[in-house]
């Protein structure tokens, strides 16, 4: 009886060991095996071409297995304008790369460059480039500033007004070049040869909707539109506009 339990048991350490052999065996072939083609979508900002670059720069990235581990273990690349992103094996030497972009909401510039940050302030891109749909953002007073971190402001809650304004502008299909904070945080915005005089952040979503309704009005003047007055109750149904000689 003991003789068949220690056959039993050499049996059962005989199948484990050519389990762990053939794993190790084709772990190792996997390492060997290429990535060839990669496919990026869900971007807009960061080309497929630059991203592929980022995360495959070398054949060591493109191996199978090592990629596989990176991406189950490891930390993710950071990547211009992206929160994150998925890899998606479909084939040994297949890839889909599905990226989820960060909200921009608008730009500063310095140093000669354009700082880009999203909802939170924080700092996603330096460049050169403008990006097309992206506001500047003026008036603000800032330190030294450091890639992939918050744009270093005295008071953040102003990054809460720039995300109400901006998400206001795209909801109304307004695209502002220009946001300015003056003095206690008045808002102006330049729209062209237009600037429109928001005032402080209330009522913002009322202000941006009259300026929608006013803006055919205006269609091919200059000038300063004066919404600082609005309120909500509508008691004030008109509102000033006072022409600019473009001569």
């Amino acid at each position: 009886m003991a003789g068949k339990r220690s056959k039993g048991k050499k049996s059962i350490v005989k199948w484990i060991a050519g389990a762990a052999a053939v794993f190790l065996l084709l772990a190792a072939a996997g390492f060997f095996v290429q990535i060839r083609d990669v496919t990026v979508t869900g971007n807009n900002r960061c080309s497929s071409e630059e991203i592929t670059r980022i995360l495959f720069p070398t054949p060591k990235e493109r191996s199978l297995v090592y990629c596989y581990l990176k991406d189950r273990f490891g930390e993710h690349e950071k990547i211009p304008y992206v929160e994150d992103y998925d890899l998606v094996f479909e084939s040994p030497t297949r890839v889909e790369v599905i990226v989820y972009e960060k909200g921009i909401v608008g730009y500063v510039r310095y140093m000669s460059s354009y700082m880009y940050f999203d909802k939170d302030g924080i700092i996603v891109d330096s460049t050169n480039e403008r990006l097309e749909g992206v506001p500047e953002v003026t008036g603000l007073e800032f330190g030294h500033i450091v890639l992939y971190a918050p744009l270093p402001v005295e008071d953040s809650r102003i990054f809460s007004e720039i995300l109400g304004l901006t998400q206001a502008l795209y909801d109304y299909e307004i695209q502002a070049e220009e946001i300015h904070f003056g003095s206690r945080n008045q808002v102006t915005l330049r729209l062209g040869d237009i600037d429109v005089e928001l005032g402080d952040s209330e009522n913002m979503n009322g202000k941006i909707a009259a300026l929608h309704d006013t803006l055919p009005v205006l269609e091919g003047q200059a000038g300063t539109l004066y919404l600082d007055s609005y309120d909500e109750a509508g008691t004030s149904g008109t509102y000033t506009f006072k022409k600019k000689d473009l001569g």
